[in-house]
C-alpha cells in the first residue's frame, strides 16, 4: 500500500489511488487486490462513493458503496486472472452530489501460482569453490519472435538473479527475488519488456548467484541452509500483432555457462573478470529443485535510490586511494573507468578511517571464545577487458561510507567512482525540521540508519551481521511508520517471521532465518531463542501496523502466530522458575504462574557500559558472560508478557473474536498483578531500580496510577545520579524521552536530548557520525571504532521529535489517524519546528514558532478526521478539516 500524499496542486477529486501490492516499474497484484484512495478536504464529509474499472479494456459494472472507509476496500468484482491489466477510478458522494471522477490508476495481476507452466532449471556446476567463493552462472535461451506488440517477463529464482533481454537489463529492481524464508515463501517479479524485443532473433538470459538462498549468513559467515542447488523459473509472454500468443519458458532448451562474475557473495563481495565472458555452454539441469508456491510481494522493490559522488579522496600510497562519500549507507561502487585490458581493481568497503588515513574494519571482526577470529571482509574485484566496461556489482551489497581502491599498473581517477545507494524503495511520509541544527542532524542520521538497514528486510546492520533481528524492528517500528510507508515492507517481513516460527511457538531471533533454528534444535543458539522483546515482535509489530494504517489484514495474517507465541510464553511462565525464586521458596507463590523468568532473555541489552579506573570497558556480557546469562530478567520478561497478552486481547476484539478477547484480557490482568506483586514496591520503586526498568514500567502501564509520579521522580533521580546521562539500553531507549515528557519532566527529556558527552545522541554527532551507532561510544576518545557504526535501534529517539517537539500524535484508541492531537512540547533551545505526516487520511502539516512569549501554530488538517490542538499552557482548540491557525501560551518551564 502507498500512503496518501499531497499532489502538486490542491485536489478537488479523490487522489492517490492505490492497492496493497508492490512492483517494480508497475504495480503487480494477486487475484483480489484491495483498493484505497484519499478524499480531498475540499469535498467535505463523504456519504458514499462509486468505483469503476476496466479489465483488459473491458469495462466492469460500476459499484456503489457506503462510506465505511476509503481504505482497504475488498475487490468488488470477479477475481482477476493471470496477466490481466486493470484501470480503475473513483468518485465521492457528498450529500446528494458526486464529485468528478478521479484520474485513472492502473496495475496488473501477476502470473498466479496455478498458471505457471515453466520448469525449474539449474546451472551446471562442475566444481564447487565453497560458500562465499562461488561465481554466478548465465542461463540462456535463444528464440525467434516477430511483430511483438506486448511482452511481459515473469521470473523468480532460488538465489539472486538479474534478467537480460538482448543484452539489456530488465527492470530496475535489484537483488531479486529478495530476502525470504525460501522453504515457505517465494516472490516473483514482473516486467514490461516490450521495448527490449527485436524482430527476429532474441536472447533471454538469467544471471544467477548464491544470494540469500545459498550464501553466507551473519557475523560468522555460516552457510545459509535453504538449499544446495540454485534454480530459476521464468516465463516470457508475448502478444503478437496477429492476435496470437507465444510463451518462452524455462525448460530443457536453455543452456548454462559460467558468467563473468567469478565470485559472488552478498556478505563478502563480488569479483568480475570481464575477460571471462562467454564460457562453455552446457544444457541446464531440469527439475533438480522445486520451490514453494509463487506469490507477489506487498513490498516495494530494492532499487538504486540515489547516486553520490566522492566528497574527499586521499591517495594514501602509490596504488591505493581512500574515497569518502560523506554518508554511511548500503550499496556498492559504480566505476566507469577500469583501465586497459587486464587491469585489476580491488575495492574494500567500510565505515571507519583509522588514524593513518587508511580504511579500518577491525571493529567489525567477530570472535567467539576459543575460536579463531572471523576477519571482516567486504571486497569487490574487477578485471578490465579494455572495452569501456562499467563495473557495478549487483550480486552483492555493502555497508560503507569509505572505499579503499587498489589498482596497480594503471591510473585511477576518483571522479570515475560513485556510491550507489541501494535499499527498499520506501516512500517517504514525514518531515521534521527545527531551529536547532543538531536536532535536525540527529533526525537525518537516524533516518539514514534505517534506510541503510531497509534492504528488503529490516536488518540490524548492513555490515557485520546483516540479520533481520526481531528485537531491532520491534524497537524501531513506530518510528519507521512515521518516516516511511512501511506497511507492505513490514507485512512481507512478518511473513518470514511466521515461516520461521518454531513448532512450539517460539519466534526465531531473526527472520528470514538462514540458520534454520527451527530444524536445528540441538544448536546452542536454539536455547537462546524465544526472548522477551525479540519474540514479542510478532504481537507488537502487527498491532503497530494496524494502528498506523488501519489494515485489519495484518492482524488476521499474524493472529495464529501471535496466539502460538503468547501461549508458549504463558506455558513457560507456568512451568519454569528462575533459580533465585526457587532458592526463595521451594514451592512457587501463586502469582509466579504468571512470571516469565525461567527461560532465556536477552534482557535490556547494551545498556551504557561503565569504565574502570584505567578507562577499560566493564561490559558484563564480555567480562562475566555466565553471570549475565544466569541473571534474573523476569522483570523484563513479565513486562513483555503483559504487553503481548494485552495486545492479543485487543486484536481479538478487532477481529470479532469476542471470547478470546475476554479470555486474554483476563490473563493480561493476572500478569499485571504478578508483575506488581514481584517487581514494584509500595513506594513506587522497581526491584531492578534502573532507568530502563522505570521507563518500561511507565510506558507499558505497569505502575499503578497512584505510584506513577513517584516512579517518574525516581527515574529522574537516576538520570541526575548519572550526571544527567541516560542509562537505558536496547529495549527502553526509544521510550525514555516520551515517558519523561508525559510524566511532567519535559525539561529533563530535553536535557538528555541535548547532552553532548557520552552516552548521548549528540555525542555521536560531535564525533562525526552519519548513522546511529550500535555502541554509545562507537568511536572512542582515541579515535578507535567499536561495534557497528550503523545500528538504527537507538535512532528511535527521533519519534520524540515528531510526537512531542513537533507535537503530532495519534489519539489513544484512534486507528489510521482518524483522530489526533497537535500538542507541541517546546524545550531546550528549540523556538520553532515544522513538519508533516502523510497519513492514510491525507497529509497533516504542522508548523509552530515562539514569538513574544506565545506559541503561534499553523496546521493543515485532512478530511474526515477529528483533530485537537493543545497549547503548552493547556489551552485546547478543535481543529476542523482545512487550515488552522492559532496562538496560545507557553508553560511555566519554557517561559
Amino acid at each position: 500500500m502507498t500512503l496518501a500524499s499531497n499532489p502538486a496542486s490542491v485536489p478537488t477529486v479523490p487522489y492517490d489511488l492505490r492497492i496493497d501490492s508492490g512492483g517494480d516499474e508497475f504495480i503487480v497484484s494477486e487475484a483480489t487486490p484491495r483498493l484505497s484512495f484519499t478524499v480531498p478536504v475540499e469535498l467535505g464529509a463523504q456519504t458514499g462513493f462509486e468505483l469503476e474499472a476496466t479489465v483488459d479494456d473491458e469495462r466492469r459494472a460500476r459499484v456503489a458503496l457506503e462510506p465505511d472507509t476509503h481504505l482497504f476496500i475488498e475487490w468488488p468484482w470477479v477475481p482477476l486472472s493471470s496477466g490481466q491489466r486493470v484501470r480503475w477510478r473513483v468518485r465521492v458522494k457528498t450529500g446528494d452530489t458526486f464529485s468528478e471522477w478521479s484520474d485513472w490508476a492502473s496495475f496488473e495481476c501477476g502470473l498466479l501460482d496455478a498458471d505457471w507452466t515453466a520448469e525449474w532449471i539449474s546451472p551446471v556446476e562442475n566444481t564447487d569453490a565453497g560458500y562465499g567463493a562461488r561465481g554466478a552462472h548465465m542461463l540462456t535461451r535463444q528464440f525467434e519472435a516477430t511483430s511483438v506488440v506486448s511482452a511481459r517477463l515473469y521470473s523468480t529464482a532460488l538465489g539472486v538473479y538479474e534478467a537480460l533481454i538482448n543484452g539489456h537489463r530488465v527492470g530496475t529492481a535489484e537483488l531479486s527475488p529478495g530476502s525470504t524464508s525460501y522453504d515457505r515463501t517465494l516472490y516473483a517479479q514482473a516486467a514490461d519488456v516490450t521495448t527490449l524485443m527485436a524482430d527476429g532473433s532474441n536472447s533471454l538470459e538469467i544471471e544467477l548467484s548464491d544470494g540469500w538462498y545459498r550464501g553466507q549468513v551473519g557475523a560468522f559467515r555460516l552457510p545459509a541452509g535453504w538449499g544446495t542447488t540454485l534454480g530459476a523459473r521464468a516465463e516470457l509472454h508475448l502478444e503478437l500483432s496477429d492476435g496470437s500468443r507465444q510463451v518462452i519458458r524455462t525448460d530443457g532448451d536453455w543452456t548454462s555457462a559460467p558468467s563473468a562474475v567469478i565470485r559472488a557473495d552478498l556478505m563478502d563481495g563480488q569479483t568480475t573478470d570481464f575477460r571471462a565472458r562467454g564460457g562453455v555452454a552446457e544444457s541446464v539441469i531440469v527439475g533438480a529443485v522445486s520451490g514453494p508456491p509463487i506469490s507477489w510481494s506487498p513490498a516495494p522493490p530494492i532499487r538504486v535510490v540515489e547516486t553520490r559522488d566522492v566528497v574527499r579522496a586521499s591517495h594514501v600510497s602509490d596504488d591505493v586511494w581512500v574515497l569518502d562519500f560523506g554518508q554511511n549507507a548500503s550499496g556498492w561502487l559504480r566505476v566507469t573507468d577500469l583501465g586497459p585490458a587486464g587491469t585489476r581493481t580491488v575495492i574494500d568497503y567500510g565505515e571507519h578511517i583509522g588514524p593513518d588515513g587508511d580504511l579500518d574494519t577491525t571493529h567489525l571482526d567477530s570472535t567467539k571464545p576459543g575460536e579463531p577470529t572471523v576477519v571482516f571482509l567486504q571486497q569487490d574485484e574487477v578485471v578490465s577487458a579494455g572495452g569501456g566496461e562499467i563495473f557495478e556489482p549487483r550480486h552483492t551489497v555493502h555497508g560503507f561510507q569509505y572505499a579503499r581502491v587498489r589498482r596497480e599498473g594503471a591510473p585511477f581517477d576518483a571522479a570515475t567512482a560513485q556510491m550507489r545507494v541501494v535499499q527498499s524503495d520506501l516512500r517517504r511520509t514525514a518531515s521534521f525540521e527545527s531551529s536547532d541544527p543538531a536536532l535536525n542532524r540527529l533526525h537525518d542520521i537516524a533516518d539514514w540508519s534505517f534506510r541503510g538497514n531497509a534492504v528488503d528486510v529490516p536488518t540490524d546492520c548492513p555490515t557485520r551481521e546483516r540479520l533481520a533481528w526481531t528485537g531491532d524492528y520491534q524497537v524501531f517500528a513506530p518510528t519507521a511508520a512515521r518516516l516511511y510507508d512501511v506497511l507492505g515492507f513490514t507485512r512481507k517481513w512478518l511473513q518470514s517471521v511466521r515461516d520461521d516460527q518454531l513448532d512450539d511457538g517460539r519466534i526465531a531471533n531473526f527472520s528470514p532465518d538462514g540458520r534454520r533454528i527451527k530444524l536445528n534444535l540441538d544448536d546452542q543458539f536454539a536455547m537462546m531463542t524465544g526472548s522477551s522483546g525479540w519474540g514479542d515482535a510478532i504481537t507488537f509489530v502487527p498491532w503497530e501496523m494496524y494502528t498506523a494504517y488501519g489494515d485489519t489484514r495484518v492482524l488476521e495474517e499474524n493472529w495464529e502466530a501471535m496466539v502460538r507465541w503468547v501461549e508458549w510464553v504463558l506455558g513457560a511462565a507456568r512451568t519454569t522458575r528462575h533459580h533465585a525464586r526457587v532458592e526463595r521458596s521451594a514451592e512457587p507463590l501463586p502469582h509466579e504462574a504468571y512470571l516469565w523468568d525461567g527461560t532465556f532473555h536477552w534482557g535490556e541489552w547494551t545498556e551504557p557500559v561503565p569504565k574502570a579506573d584505567d578507562g577499560s570497558r566493564l561490559d558484563p556480557i564480555k567480562t562475566n558472560p555466565m553471570a549475565w546469562f544466569m541473571a534474573d530478567k523476569g522483570e523484563v520478561g513479565t513486562a513483555y508478557l503483559y504487553r503481548s497478552t494485552r495486545i492479543l486481547a485487543d486484536a481479538a476484539a478487532v477481529l470479532g473474536r469476542s471470547e478470546e478477547a475476554v479470555s486474554y484480557a483476563a490473563i493480561a490482568d493476572r500478569v499485571l498483578d504478578a508483575w506488581r506483586a514481584e517487581f514494584v514496591t509500595d513506594e513506587g520503586r522497581t526491584v531492578q531500580d534502573t532507568q530502563a526498568a522505570y521507563v518500561r514500567a511507565l510506558s507499558f502501564g505497569l505502575i499503578p496510577e497512584s505510584l506513577r509520579s513517584a516512579a517518574a521522580d525516581r527515574l529522574v533521580e537516576l538520570i541526575r545520579d548519572a550526571g544527567t546521562h541516560l542509562g537505558t539500553g536496547f529495549l527502553s531507549t526509544g521510550d525514555l524521552l516520551p515517558v519523561l515528557a508525559d510524566t511532567g519532566h519535559a525539561d529533563v527529556a530535553y536535557e538528555l536530548l541535548f547532552q553532548r558527552s557520552a552516552p548521548s545522541w549528540l555525542h555521536m554527532i560531535d564525533k562525526g557520525a552519519t548513522t546511529v551507532w550500535e555502541d554509545w561510544e562507537g568511536i572512542d576518545e582515541e579515535g578507535a571504532a567499536h561495534e557497528s557504526l550503523n545500528h538504527y535501534s537507538k535512532g528511535a529517539v527521533i519519534r520524540f521529535l515528531h510526537t512531542h517537539t513537533l507535537g503530532l500524535r495519534q489519539d489513544a484508541g484512534s486507528i489510521a489517524w482518524e483522530s489526533f492531537v497537535i500538542a507541541p512540547v517546546p524545550g531546550g533551545r528549540v523556538d520553532w519546528a515544522r513538519g508533516h505526516l502523510d497519513t492514510p487520511q491525507g497529509r497533516i502539516r504542522v508548523e509552530w514558532r515562539i514569538e513574544g512569549g506565545e506559541l503561534h501554530l499553523d496546521a493543515d488538517i485532512p478530511a474526515g478526521v477529528s483533530a485537537t490542538v493543545v497549547f503548552p499552557d493547556g489551552t485546547t482548540r478543535t481543529a476542523l478539516p482545512g487550515s488552522f491557525a492559532g496562538v496560545g501560551g507557553l508553560d511555566a518551564v519554557f517561559r
